[in-house]
């Protein structure tokens, strides 16, 4: 067993920036950008199709580089290095953490344990586009004969997150005959109205569990098998309209499902990174095979620029050092992702898992408790929707909130003036946050002076500018796989495993608890905390009266 790396605030280079955290903290972007006139070009970069400006941060040259130092002396390289080789590098469960093996061409080799994964992958693919096409063609059809018309995913988590945010992201190239659809919660709700949109001969349900064990997954699942042998008078009809995302055949058999419609993927293959795996499949079915390895393209040009770019010209790194900056050293304790395309609805959703889940972590990977802020909390909608929402807090609120202002170019929906329209006012936020509008510039205006507090901007609020030329699935795959190793980037300075969720155990641990407490004939003996108990008996006596 290796030795513990010791706490990052020990070192040189974190205790440097604590100090120049201090000397900073008052500085104004409006100063920086008026000593500097060519800050703009030095503090952006383009790599794999994504343009970053940067330069709206509250930093320097001497902050970029102390961070640098921050990412080379915490082990970065390293560990980046371990991810790629297929070393364990989840401690905690005994797993590599391989997702860019899930997008390495066919001409890749990456071993886990010895054996080449990346030929397993294509397998899967090849079985995935077979199927697709096949739904998609009309080849394969239902209980009934009727072509499948409607797709619905059963999972939650990354088996929903993932590919319900990249059909939405990628409705553009869907097929509009095939209507895709997400059911995650528990809620009866998200599934009973799923079914009342839809037809059961036409329907084929996909569910994403690889366990096939997963409570709300598979007690969606129940419902929807319930749902459709009652509509098509047979049980037979199951095998023709489920297929399964899971690794238990056993389980998948039992529910009804052919094995030989069972797509797997595996250990090594985290939740919230699974989109480019089997999970993906109604993605595929919705964009066809050749976009979705697209998509996987993208992906995997990010994870080499990531691998291979110095870290002072590597977008994820940047992105994930100047997060840092402001969590650890400035006192900010969110973020806000503020896609300017709607089809980029879901981003900010798909990005509070993939960042929370991976980096809200409150011990290392010792065991010790950390002494020091890990993952910020992520928000966000897309513009100009934010602008009459929460942006008022972002220019005049007290809280200090770094934003990610992600665009295109060209829009895929070119109407009027309406891109431009909403570009003008993707580069005015930006401005406007780092630069806002001083006192004396209101009171020029001949705005009356008790109004004048209420009409000031303070400005000095930082942003990212990320400008991509058009919302492709390569352009998707690459800011997928940009998040993805921002986050990996500040899990591996903060010396925690982002490739565990512990956290969401024991809450579900409690829930089989008192589900049996909820429904028993009698009243049960119950032995939690006084509101627990008084809430439980409150809603048994509701039940009753219903």
């Amino acid at each position: 067993m290796t030795e513990p790396r010791p706490s990052p605030t020990t070192l040189p280079a974190w205790i440097a920036l604590t100090e120049h955290a201090e000397r900073l903290r008052t500085v104004e972007l409006r100063t920086l950008f008026a000593e500097d006139p060519g800050r703009a070009e030095r503090f952006s970069h383009e790599a794999a199709g994504i343009f970053l400006d940067y330069s709206k941060n509250r930093i320097t040259s001497e902050t970029l580089g102390l961070l640098v130092a921050l990412a080379e002396q915490a082990g970065l390289r390293e560990r980046l290095t371990a991810m790629f080789a297929g070393e364990p590098i989840n401690e905690t469960e005994k797993r590599a953490v391989l997702h860019v093996a899930l997008r390495a061409p066919r001409s890749a080799s990456i071993l886990v344990g010895g054996d080449d994964v990346v030929p397993k992958v294509h397998e899967v693919l090849d079985r995935m586009s077979a199927f697709a096409d096949a739904v998609r063609s009309g080849a394969l059809v239902g209980h009934t004969g009727k072509r499948f018309r409607h797709v619905v995913n059963l999972g939650i988590g990354g088996s929903d997150l993932g590919p319900a945010m990249a059909c939405q992201a990628l409705r553009h190239y869907s097929d509009r005959t095939i209507d895709s659809r997400f059911v995650s919660n528990v809620d009866g709700t998200d599934l009973a109205e799923t079914l009342r949109a839809i037809d059961p001969e036409s329907t084929l349900f996909i569910v994403c569990s690889k366990t096939f064990t997963t409570l709300e997954t598979l007690e969606n699942a129940k419902s929807a098998r319930a749902w459709l042998v009652d509509r098509l008078g047979s049980a037979e009809a199951v095998a023709r309209h489920f297929v399964a995302v899971s690794t238990n055949a056993e389980e998948v058999k039992r529910f009804g499902i052919d094995t030989e419609r069972m797509f797997g993927f595996w250990d090594w293959v985290g939740g919230r990174y699974s989109l480019p795996s089997a999970v993906g499949l109604s993605l595929m079915i919705a964009i066809g095979p050749a976009r979705f390895r697209e998509l996987l393209g993208g992906m995997h040009e990010m994870d080499e620029h990531f691998r291979t770019a110095p870290f002072d010209r590597n977008l994820p790194v940047i992105l994930g050092l100047i997060g840092l900056w402001y969590n650890d050293f400035l006192g900010a304790e969110s973020y806000a992702v503020l896609p300017y395309d709607q089809y980029l609805s879901r981003f900010p959703a798909y990005l509070q898992q993939l960042d929370m889940e991976s980096n809200g972590k409150g011990v290392d990977l010792a065991g010790r408790r950390v002494t020091y802020q890990t993952g910020p909390v992520v928000w966000g909608e897309p513009g100009t929707n934010g602008q009459h929402a929460f942006f008022q807090l972002l220019h005049q609120g007290t809280k200090l909130v770094p934003c990610d202002f992600i665009g295109f170019v060209r829009s895929l929906n070119p109407l009027g003036s309406h891109h431009d329209q909403l570009m003008a006012n993707f580069f005015a936020q930006t401005e406007a946050l780092a630069f806002g509008k001083s006192a004396e510039e209101v009171a020029s205006e001949g705005v009356a002076a008790e109004l004048v507090p209420h009409r000031t901007f303070t400005g000095n609020r930082p942003s990212n500018t990320l400008l991509l030329d058009e919302l492709t699935p390569a352009a998707l795959g690459r800011l997928i796989a940009l998040y993805e190793h921002k986050v990996f980037t500040q899990g591996a300075i903060w010396n925690i495993n982002s490739f565990d969720q512990w956290g969401v155990e024991l809450g579900k641990k409690l829930a089989s608890r008192i589900a049996p407490e909820l429904t028993a004939e009698t009243e049960p003996e119950l032995r939690h905390d006084s509101s627990t108990n008084a809430l439980i008996r409150r809603y048994r006596a509701g039940r009753r009266r219903s």
